[in-house]
């Protein structure tokens, strides 16, 4: 047994504790914090101390070298206890909600595995996720049915736009709102048009795509309307103009990047604007770009789990981030 190992308080969690005589043999330790009392070969303790030193490894951004300094365990110690840990995962429960407006998204690993996550933007927490290899149609639906089976009223969704995320969500909800995220049709849109626009279709356009993100009332949803369609006027000729190879009877759009940013806009329209009637809505998914960019940060420095573990280690960051929000 290590001397620098540090003893935890089993009541409040506390490391401020001291040496407090023996009994029956066993030292005694007095938390600083709370006044208990307790030894170091209680088993429920040692079982409070790894799972604390886990916690630290999985959410805290702590290396095996800095929580050898930290734990007093050998880092040989605590691989074998983590990856016991790893070798399980921990039981995910849904509550049941009576109104919850989720946000909707998938990020991809380099090892092929694909988290889909399901979040309750209104207490900004995880409430159903999936481990996969791909957003697919089925899973998502498949999701969605058992999230409302379980008590959960879905007011809205919120999502990048992705065909397999509406589909599923109108098939397995059809009386939810659909808010498209305003954050990736802007930057879609200004990437298309590129920073400096050759054109002055395409100039104008970037104008008004800068503007989206600045609405929060009718009025300006109002005014923003009809610039658009104002634009399309002016420049629809622009928009439609198609150039023909006679050798071989093909045909394209010339000015394809400026039409695509206004078809993109033309198609999402209907499902842009549905936060200005309910403010429970959010307009982006950038809580979950947040999040995801989170667990990356962590995960990046464990590297060499196998998939097993990597899998489960995804498992367990959820279920430690969802359980501060409690």
């Amino acid at each position: 047994m290590s001397k620098n190992r540090r003893f935890r308080c089993w009541a409040c969690g506390s490391f401020a504790t001291i040496k407090w005589g023996a009994r029956l043999g066993k030292q005694r330790y007095k938390c600083t914090s709370c006044g208990m009392f307790s030894t170091r070969t209680n088993s429920g303790v040692s079982k409070k101390n790894c799972e604390h030193w886990f916690r630290e490894w999985i959410i805290g951004k702590q290396t095996f070298s800095q929580l050898v300094k930290k734990s007093g365990y050998s880092e040989r110690t605590l691989k074998r206890l983590f990856y016991d840990y790893l070798r399980r995962y921990p039981e995910w429960q849904i509550v049941a909600k009576e109104r919850v407006n989720l946000l909707i998204d998938g990020t991809y690993f380099s090892n092929r595995v694909c988290l889909v996550l399901y979040r309750e933007d209104n207490v900004k927490a995880t409430l159903f996720y999936r481990l996969t290899d791909g957003e697919w149609e089925e899973e998502l639906r498949e999701d969605l049915e058992n999230i409302m089976r379980l008590g959960v009223n879905i007011e809205s969704v919120t999502c990048d736009g992705l065909n397999n995320i509406l589909k599923a969500v109108k098939k397995a909800s059809p009386n939810t709102t659909i808010q498209r995220c305003l954050a990736h049709i802007q930057r879609e849109c200004l990437t298309w048009l590129t920073r400096h626009p050759q054109t002055e279709a395409g100039a104008s356009l970037r104008l008004i795509v800068k503007r989206l993100y600045t609405i929060d009332n009718r009025e300006k949803w109002g005014y923003w309307v009809v610039d658009l369609v104002r634009w399309y006027e002016r420049y629809k000729d622009f928009v439609n103009q198609k150039t023909f190879k006679h050798e071989t009877g093909r045909h394209w759009f010339t000015h394809k990047s400026v039409r695509k940013a206004f078809i993109h806009i033309k198609r999402a329209l209907p499902d842009m604007f549905h936060y200005l009637d309910n403010q429970c809505i959010p307009k982006t998914t950038n809580g979950l770009e947040s999040f995801f960019g989170h667990l990356k940060q962590n995960i990046s420095l464990h590297r060499g789990l196998s998939k097993a573990h990597y899998r489960n280690y995804i498992k367990w960051y959820l279920f430690y981030k969802s359980n501060e929000k409690q």
